[in-house]
């Protein structure tokens, strides 16, 4: 029994080495035909002795809001403090009244489906966490053309930030993160 399977072991090393020795021919033939660029892409030698070069964001426009930072107390937004929960769109930040993800309805969330020119996606940050929302809640603001995006709070403001420097047309929803020190972050 052990000699039949070592022999079937061998049988199978052999099929497994020729079939190597395939491929590899393969390979070498096709080193000398120009780079094709398949399924599986391989850097070519140029691309692997590139530099990557990556420049610091830059604000082009000073209406343009960014968010700076956050702590428990609330944010900064373009260098200004904010106080609390906040509703930042394109060229303004206000205050938003709610206390917690509790208190978010299609009143508080009004403020973003009635603006001229109309928010792509709604940035909400629900705080120390992701929460849920009502479904119905979600599906309403869909149907007024709007994705809504909930997250974390500092999740939210980076993907704010992110989305602004791309030049899309968001508007961000921010509860302060409890668990965070006075300072901003």
């Amino acid at each position: 029994m052990a000699a039949a399977l070592r022999r079937a072991f061998e049988s199978r090393l052999r099929l497994w080495a020729a079939r190597a020795a395939a491929r590899g021919e393969a390979r070498a033939q096709a080193l000398d035909r120009q780079p094709c660029r398949g399924y599986k892409m391989t850097p070519s030698d140029d691309e692997l002795y590139q530099r990557t070069r990556m420049n610091t964001l830059e604000r082009d426009s000073q209406n343009v809001m960014f968010i700076d930072g956050y702590s428990k107390h609330g944010f900064s937004i373009n260098g200004n403090r904010v106080f609390g929960p906040c509703a930042v769109i394109p060229q303004a930040v206000l205050q938003w009244d709610v206390g917690s993800y509790k208190d978010i309805s299609e009143d508080s969330l009004a403020l973003f489906y009635i603006l001229e020119p109309n928010i792509e996606i709604l940035v909400l940050g629900m705080g120390d966490r992701i929460q849920r929302l009502d479904p119905k809640l979600l599906m309403f603001m869909k149907s007024k053309g709007i994705a809504v995006e909930i997250q974390d709070t500092p999740n939210a403001c980076a993907t704010f930030n992110f989305l602004t420097s791309e030049k899309r047309c968001t508007a961000a929803a921010l509860i302060p993160p409890l668990y965070l020190s006075t300072e901003l972050m």
